[in-house]
């Protein structure tokens, strides 16, 4: 049974969708706004520095534990369907997996739609990427990781970078991947009365704002139908209450069948990224602290 603190992701989504059901008309700046408040229900993790940095002309944000390797990197990409969410609403986030991995994070903040329409994010991912190695960052120090949209981002700039021919990372650690952007997972129907945020209807508006004239087969927005060949190590969390579920469990399946090394953890009636509540629910420490034993040792940290 989930937690009495893990309820406080219901609270925020339910806020949300009542305020967005109040509000049919609302603009994509009251939409954004409205989002900001999702690292509302993390709490702080202490310890850990925020200074933003501006590579290669993509705006960034650094999480940097007091201690923590420099050569070592956390590059992560925030959720909120490529429409929505900042680096600043997923510092926290990413704070508490950077503290507990014991090197920094590099959070993102991408170009978003509609303003820029895919492939606009991963030309961001992949620019960010190059920017690391120039850096003197070796890619088997780096891992890719993040949330939703981010899910799919992290993945799908390796897929990228890999056609580009540079070297892949150590590894990838999507959260609550939102990989599917034509929507046949069973999970779409079978948790459609237990996911509190995600539903159909709002997944497909957000893939069609992100998609532009995109093919919604397109390997580097659904990476359900790319070549995995060459991928890392891949760890992935879901909630299993998710409409979304399926998603992760389809990309497993195919990963797996092309030999990739990949792991996929299922948390019980949790909702979509309900890593957020790191600091405040249970789940949601234990969920961090198993992607940070997964990536030290990828890492090359002890």
């Amino acid at each position: 049974m989930a937690s009495k603190e893990a309820k406080a992701i219901d609270d925020l989504y339910g806020r949300w969708l009542a305020e967005m059901g109040a509000n049919p008309d609302m603009s994509i700046d009251e939409t954004r706004a409205l989002f900001e408040t999702w690292g509302d229900i993390t709490g702080e993790p202490g310890g850990v520095d925020y200074i933003e940095e501006d590579c290669d002309g993509v705006p960034c944000m650094w999480a940097a534990p007091k201690g923590a390797a420099t050569n070592r990197v956390l590059i992560c990409t925030h959720g909120g369907g490529y429409v929505t969410g900042s680096m600043y609403t997923h510092r926290k986030l990413f704070g508490h997996l950077a503290k507990a991995t014991g090197c920094r994070a590099l959070i993102l903040h991408y170009r978003r739609a509609p303003e820029h329409t895919h492939p606009a994010q991963v030309q961001d991912a992949v620019k960010v990427y190059q920017w690391c190695l120039d850096q003197g960052i070796k890619p088997e120090h780096i891992v890719t990781t993040g949330d939703s949209a981010g899910g799919a981002l992290c993945t799908t700039m390796i897929l990228a970078a890999r056609d580009q021919g540079l070297p892949v990372p150590a590894g990838c650690m999507p959260m609550s991947p939102y990989y599917d952007m034509e929507f046949t997972g069973d999970s779409m129907t079978t948790n459609a009365e237990v996911d509190v945020l995600v539903s159909k209807e709002m997944a497909q508006a957000m893939a069609s704002t992100f998609l532009g004239d995109a093919s919604p087969k397109d390997p580097l927005a659904n990476p359900l139908h790319a070549d995995l060949t060459g991928m890392p190590p891949m760890y992935i969390q879901v909630g299993g209450f998710e409409a979304l579920l399926d998603d992760s469990v389809r990309f497993e399946q195919k990963a797996t069948a092309a030999g990739i090394d990949i792991k996929l953890d299922i948390y019980p009636e949790m909702q979509h990224v309900f890593q957020f509540m790191a600091g405040f629910a249970p789940e949601s420490d234990d969920a961090i602290e198993k992607m940070a034993q997964w990536a030290r040792p990828k890492l090359g940290l002890s």
